[in-house]
């Protein structure tokens, strides 16, 4: 049966997943630590499971915990949903929205945009995290992740917002040093140096590939250099270092302005995709669903 302490405490336990320990979620319910602990104590008697492991250097759900917490924010959103429109819809796109980023969308495609959004729910507060991992949603306390890449893993919902090209790209200053390759695989010939990209989920760098019609060409390519960050890449081509391949989405004015030459457009079929993460299969909450609208009217 409902009532009003086991919805608290179900409150109070969402605070802890967010904030990461019982002192910041009692400053931010307006409680204090021993309230936050004797709820959770309270919760984890009722539910008859442990939610938290505690040390001194954290508190993170449990198996159980990160379990519940999946399953009954979706709810608590919907009722604050239901109270929202209550009292008008707009309103119910309100409190904290917080989002796990990859750092190239984040940094060129929703940073110069993020003013009409916040202009548009005043109510609402965003916090936007960037990293180079999707991790853990739930007890990382994210309600959104957008982030390029495939889906490794079954665990959040995942929807495709767009793809772009995987283009293969030098500066001018290291075409005249180097000489311009005139097929992908002269990049097998270690004179020329190649930009390497750290994939986060593997921790090694992606191999080169090149698209045409259908057919994939692997080259074994050498470099001396090897990031995590989109855009140090894109500099560190743009000053001569090396060879990169950019996604394509973000580098139009380099292209045209020729700080970047495209050294294979016949070989330019690989797509690479955007999706959007939210961590339940139930009807997002409208903060959700506002940024996810936002995303795909505005920048996608």
């Amino acid at each position: 049966m409902m009532d009003a302490r086991l919805l608290s405490g179900i409150g109070t336990m969402i605070a802890v997943a967010e904030t990461g320990n019982f002192a910041r979620a009692a400053e931010s319910l307006g409680l204090t630590p021993s309230g936050v602990s004797r709820a959770i104590g309270r919760l984890e008697q009722r539910l008859g499971a442990r939610l938290f492991n505690r040390n001194a250097q954290a508190t993170v759900l449990t198996e159980a915990g990160r379990q519940f917490v999946a399953e009954v924010t979706p709810l608590l959103a919907g009722i604050a949903d239901a109270a929202a429109r209550t009292g008008g819809e707009t309103q119910a796109v309100r409190g904290r929205l917080r989002v796990n980023c990859d750092s190239w969308f984040a940094s060129l495609m929703l940073a110069p945009k993020l003013q009409s959004f916040l202009d548009a729910y005043p109510a609402l507060t965003l916090d936007l995290v960037v990293r180079d991992t999707l991790g853990d949603l739930v007890s990382d306390g994210f309600d959104a992740a957008i982030r390029f890449g495939v889906p490794q893993a079954p665990g959040p919902v995942t929807r495709r917002l767009l793809e772009t090209r995987i283009l293969t790209c030098a500066a001018p200053s290291y075409l005249a040093r180097h000489g311009r390759p005139n097929h992908p695989s002269a990049l097998a010939d270690p004179a020329h140096h190649c930009l390497l990209f750290r994939d986060p989920a593997t921790g090694r760098p992606f191999d080169w590939e090149f698209h045409r019609a259908g057919e994939i060409l692997r080259v074994s390519v050498h470099g001396r250099l090897v990031l995590n960050d989109v855009a140090t890449s894109i500099v560190a081509c743009m000053a001569g270092l090396g060879i990169a391949q950019p996604m394509a989405l973000g580098i139009d004015a380099a292209l045209r302005d020729g700080r970047l030459v495209e050294l294979f457009p016949d070989w330019n079929g690989e797509y690479f995709p955007l999706h959007a993460y939210y961590p339940s299969r139930h009807l997002p909450p409208a903060k959700v669903r506002a940024f996810l609208d936002f995303v795909l009217a505005e920048v996608a």
